[in-house]
């Protein structure tokens, strides 16, 4: 299935809260122990979306506290020089000095659909749920991680969850 779809104050520093991002193999040794959803933000050092994403959607502290609630938030660089072994198979990029050289890891797990930013969603079996590629403001982002976490892409259509969905915002 693809689915298209504080800071300062005055003589106080406030902290803000951040999505705790894993590497894929944290992400999948916790999965083991305490099933969740695993939530993969493919990424690239020169997207400007990807930027805003993190500096907006990201921070966003009813993202992140579904996020680091309800997901094994991963932040996987799509053009990464790294060996990755993922069930049981070794992914590479073929083009390690090459601009714009997509790991075939990132390939395999978007389909094929090279976009950034785009955000994968598996299942706690590791299994791909959908790709959701593009930039994504709070309020869309939210319902499309309830409508993940919750399982209700197994029981209704997109369109009906996020017309009745009542969020934070």
């Amino acid at each position: 299935m693809l689915l298209f779809i504080g800071g300062n104050t005055i003589g106080q520093e406030v902290k803000k809260s951040k999505i705790k991002w894993y590497d894929l193999e944290e992400a999948l040794k916790l999965n083991k122990k305490k099933p969740k959803k695993i939530f993969i933000d493919m990424y690239t050092d020169w997207c400007g979306w990807c930027k805003k994403m993190d500096q907006s959607t990201f921070a966003d502290p009813v993202i992140v506290k579904y996020m680091n609630e309800h997901y094994y938030p991963v932040k996987f660089n799509a053009e990464t020089n790294d060996t990755v072994m993922f069930n049981n198979k070794v992914y590479v990029n073929p083009n390690p000095t090459g601009k714009r050289s997509s790991h075939k890891l990132a390939v395999a797990l978007m389909q094929g659909r090279m976009s950034f930013p785009s955000y994968v969603f598996m299942n706690e079996g590791q299994q791909v749920i959908t790709i959701v590629p593009g930039y994504r403001k709070s309020p869309e982002f939210e319902t499309i991680m309830h409508y993940i976490a919750e399982d209700a892409y197994q029981k209704e259509k997109w369109e009906t969850f996020s017309a009745g969905f009542q969020g934070s915002y």
